[in-house]
């Protein structure tokens, strides 16, 4: 028999949904401007530009959100990793997620309205949402505004790290958007972890 916790409040839900959307659409208009082929093209290289100038401001505003209202609601205190039993909660997180998982074990650490993540979240939430995205973020906003960015680096035209910086940070976004929605998959059903970012309630 499954019992229900409720976990994510109506805010963190539609942040969330908001941020997957406007992902999906910056890694799709992305693409098409890095690998700007008029024989591979998957939208118009104009178009593509102005959809993710758009979108990228749109979600510049997202993650302010997102980031104000964690201060504001105290929620940023869920992605810091806890240092009592840290390392010996990622080993046996680890093995749920390379062993039990396949095998039908019970996880280790399900979420809890004071636990929303394991020790592993913690670090990947922590990693992409106070480092990868704010870098994500700036270069995306110089690229917009190219006088924001610095002359020169080593010598090197001031774009050219941004452009390496932003397009690294994608490269990991992207990676993490994978990642997460296959691990969606992994609950106590298939539509787990799905239903639990329409409702806020998580079965286990």
């Amino acid at each position: 028999m499954s019992t229900r916790v409720f976990i994510l409040p109506i805010w963190i839900r539609i942040w969330h949904w908001t941020n997957a959307l406007l992902i999906i659409i910056l890694s799709i208009s992305g693409a098409s401007l890095h690998f700007a082929d008029p024989e591979l093209v998957l939208v118009p290289f104009a178009l593509a530009a102005r959809i993710h100038d758009l979108a990228g401001l749109a979600l510049v505003a997202a993650y302010s959100f997102f980031a104000i209202a964690n201060v504001v609601t105290g929620n940023w205190w869920q992605y810091v990793p806890k240092p009592e039993g840290f390392i010996k909660k990622c080993v046996r997180q680890v093995r749920f997620y390379a062993w039990g998982i396949f095998h039908g074990e019970i996880p280790p650490y399900p979420p809890t309205p004071k636990n929303n993540f394991n020790a592993m979240q913690q670090i990947a939430y922590w990693f992409i949402m106070y480092l990868v995205m704010p870098i994500l973020l700036v270069t995306g906003v110089m690229f917009l505004w190219p006088d924001l960015a610095p002359k020169s680096v080593f010598g090197y035209d001031g774009l050219m790290p941004v452009a390496v910086l932003h397009y690294l940070a994608a490269l990991v976004i992207v990676s993490f958007m994978f990642a997460h929605i296959y691990l969606g998959t992994t609950g106590h059903k298939i539509s787990t972890h799905f239903k639990m970012m329409i409702t806020g309630w998580h079965e286990h």
